[in-house]
């Protein structure tokens, strides 16, 4: 026989045990909508399959289990996660039983960018880099710092980009510029550098595009099996060289920045600067000398980097992207406005634009109520692992072995109507609102993880909120935005809810801001 009859026989009974297989398996599955376990390769298919709208698929999935399903990848891949979007699972996993889930070794290995800093830490390592972030942080220097700051920028540098595409009346990507302006607000607030990227012309920010590229390459790092990108990654090649190139570019940013405040305080000038790498190089002293402090200084700063920037104006992006979609929303943010204007702290510019001032911010329902309802429905983080350091049983019965990895879907929780009722995918920012007394309600953190949960729960949380309220309140008071019409707004593929398109609109100059002009 000759030997290409015998593979084709081969083939042929390999293909009919194939078909044999997935009706027998499709039989007796009780929910047709969880993927299909194949052998050797697991559910990874079906991941690969939907990847182009993760976010959405893994809803549907949590729908349809409700609340939790066991994805399974390739044996010895690392690819087994219990999935939930369970508020029950989730208090029990940050708080009461937050000691038994660390990060764990393969995250810090999947997020290597960010080192040993907070994000990665765990133990007695993240309870010293936390006690010393919220010390500074907490400070009235620094909260003042912010303040000061998230207004100016807005004034000087984000409603004059806006008037000048009012002018224009040209369409432009309102991601890029909310990502410009946390970009150059979270860079001083961190570095007391401000690299001025928020500028009529747009310039190009290496440090800005490495940071996305790097997140990137996270999110894949999730979605394919360990061992495919470690290989990748030590030959190389794909999509780990791009993260090999940003890292690169973020390492030389942050070296050179550190020598310059170095020199600075050298001289005697950072003493009098509120950033919070000035802080810690004062304090550098306890964390050793030489190498190991910049490396500390690096891994903590890139951290911070994370946190502020990508986080605030991811919140922005989808917070404009939902105003565009509801104007009553719109009209009564404008109503709250009017309370603020009317009185002696805010700011009109030679051109008619407003500023507020962010402590009278912090006293409006509507508008923080509103950002947290978007928050809710594009939380900027959309999902959290975890790995258990022991056996354990979660409230809703799943038994968990060491080593098993915990993946809450943030993105996936807000769509519950186990979790948020029947309107849970409606933008109503008046279900933050009490009936009782008109103040915000309180959600407790397990049901709204937009700022983690638990021990690890957001130290800039606050600092996170005067950024929001500071250049929302202005452009909505300032400007009307609209989105192009035909261009499609859709979560993109990273660790980080941006918008895979961008976010296409145009501006015009409201009424009352054209009358002041």
């Amino acid at each position: 026989m000759a030997p290409w009859v015998s593979f084709l026989e081969i083939s042929l009974s390999f293909l009919c045990f194939v078909v044999f297989y997935y009706f027998h398996i499709r039989s007796k599955r009780k929910n047709p909508l969880i993927p299909l376990d194949w052998p050797l390769v697991g559910m990874l298919p079906a991941l690969l399959g939907n990847l182009h709208h993760l976010h959405e698929w893994i809803t549907s999935l949590l729908v349809a289990s409700p609340l939790n399903f066991l994805f399974t990848g390739p044996p010895r891949s690392g690819m087994q996660f219990f999935v939930t979007a369970d508020p029950a699972n989730v208090r029990h996993v940050f708080t009461s039983n937050f000691a038994n889930y660390p990060k764990g070794p393969d995250f810090e290995e999947i997020f290597d960018i960010l080192g040993g800093g907070i994000f990665n830490a765990d133990g007695e390592s993240w309870r010293r880099q936390r006690a010393k972030a919220q010390l500074l942080m907490s400070g009235a220097p620094f909260r003042a710092f912010v303040s000061r700051y998230s207004r100016d920028k807005v004034e000087t540098a984000l409603l004059p980009l806006l008037s000048h595409f009012a002018g224009t009346g040209e369409a432009f990507n309102l991601q890029d510029v909310f990502l410009r302006l946390t970009f150059d607000t979270t860079t001083t607030l961190v570095f007391g550098v401000d690299p001025g990227c928020l500028s009529i012309g747009l310039p190009d920010v290496p440090f800005a595009r490495a940071m996305d590229d790097a997140m990137h390459v996270l999110l894949l790092r999730h979605v394919v099996p360990m061992t495919w990108w470690k290989l990748a990654r030590r030959l190389r090649i794909g999509h780990e060289r791009k993260m090999e190139t940003a890292r690169r570019t973020i390492d030389r940013f942050v070296a050179d920045t550190i020598a310059k405040r170095r020199a600075e305080k050298a001289r005697g000038g950072v003493e009098a600067s509120a950033d919070l790498l000035s802080s810690y190089i004062d304090d550098d002293g306890e964390e050793g000398a030489g190498g190991t402090v910049d490396a500390f200084l690096r891994d903590t700063t890139i951290n911070l980097m994370l946190a502020g920037r990508d986080t605030t104006g991811s919140a922005l992006s989808w917070f404009f992207y939902l105003l565009t979609q509801n104007p009553r929303v719109v009209a009564k943010i404008l109503e709250e406005l009017e309370t603020v204007k009317q009185g002696t702290s805010a700011v009109i510019a030679p051109d008619g634009t407003v500023t507020f001032d962010p402590d009278e911010l912090g006293r409006l329902t509507y508008l923080h109520a509103a950002l947290c309802e978007s928050l809710r429905l594009y939380p900027p983080v959309p999902q959290e692992l975890k790995e258990a350091a022991a056996a354990d049983v979660l409230p809703c019965g799943h038994e968990v072995r060491a080593g098993d990895k915990i993946l809450v879907w943030l993105y996936a929780m807000g769509r519950m109507e186990d979790v948020w009722g029947s309107d849970c995918r409606e933008f109503r920012p008046e279900r933050w609102i009490s009936a009782e007394d008109g103040r915000v309600r309180y959600v407790p953190s397990y049901r709204f993880m937009s700022f983690n949960s638990g021990p690890r729960t957001c130290l800039g949380k606050d600092m996170a909120f005067v950024q929001l309220k500071a250049a929302a309140a202005a452009v909505v008071w300032n400007f009307e935005v609209e989105a192009v019409p035909g261009h499609v707004v859709e979560p993109k593929l990273s660790i980080i809810l941006h918008m895979k398109n961008g976010f296409m609109a145009t501006v015009k100059r409201r009424r009352q801001a054209a009358a002041l002009a």
